[in-house]
């Protein structure tokens, strides 16, 4: 679920930080720039590991600035294809269930990563899973008894399987015009999102299986 990322850059340290510690006004500019900030094709970036080189510092004509070329590693979230990790319910729609682990929540589960037969009830904004049914249609499903439904409900603690992440480079700017008429703005895409699965033995929650239980607890949404 998190790794280790090497990364170089060149850090100012602002004048009025020259009476602190040059390695803790490094770290504390590099934790300020970089954390929780998604990086392209790298993943999301929690906080600094540590500092592995730091040069000396050179003064740049006009902010005053020490700049320092440095050498360091961030501890990054970014779970590998296949990893089996828990999180939790945040909402869930006809198009899935989108999950949380505290602090990132853009995580999903696509209508074709539930188990079959499942289906999404309106009146309970939650989808369900009817094992051992013979129901293909959403109508069938959702004519069968409430007490034979496996719900998936909001602030369940899941169990899913990574499938796939993507990045979103958004780039900004005023929307594009096209012969003298506005375009209307595409709704804003998160710049890193990760697909899962819950269409397989032991997946899902953990309240299904009776003998799984939690591995670590999820933190609460802030």
């Amino acid at each position: 679920m998190f790794v280790l990322s090497t990364i170089k850059d060149t850090i100012p340290v602002l004048p009025a930080n020259f009476g602190v510690d040059t390695e803790e006004a490094l770290i504390n500019e590099i934790n300020k720039k970089y954390a929780n900030r998604v990086l392209h094709d790298v993943g999301l970036c929690i906080c600094l590991f540590d500092l592995a080189e730091a040069g000396e510092g050179k003064v740049r004509y006009g902010d005053g600035c020490h700049w320092y070329k440095v050498k360091f590693r961030m501890v990054v979230f970014r779970p590998f294809a296949s990893e089996v990790i828990l999180a939790k319910v945040k909402s869930s729609d006809e198009d899935g269930i989108r999950l949380s682990v505290g602090f990132f929540d853009d995580i999903y589960v696509p209508l074709g990563y539930l188990p079959q037969p499942s289906a999404f009830d309106p009146n309970e904004r939650s989808h369900f899973w009817l094992p051992d049914s013979d129901a293909t249609t959403a109508h069938e499903l959702l004519e069968s008894p409430t007490a034979e439904r496996m719900y998936v409900d909001q602030g369940d603690i899941v169990r899913v399987r990574v499938e796939a992440d993507e990045f979103y480079d958004d780039e900004p700017g005023p929307p594009k015009a096209t012969e003298g008429v506005a375009v209307k703005r595409e709704a804003r895409r998160p710049p890193y999102t990760i697909t899962c699965s819950v269409a397989e033995q032991g997946l899902g929650p953990v309240s299904w299986w009776k003998s799984a239980q939690p591995e670590a607890e999820v933190m609460d949404d802030t």
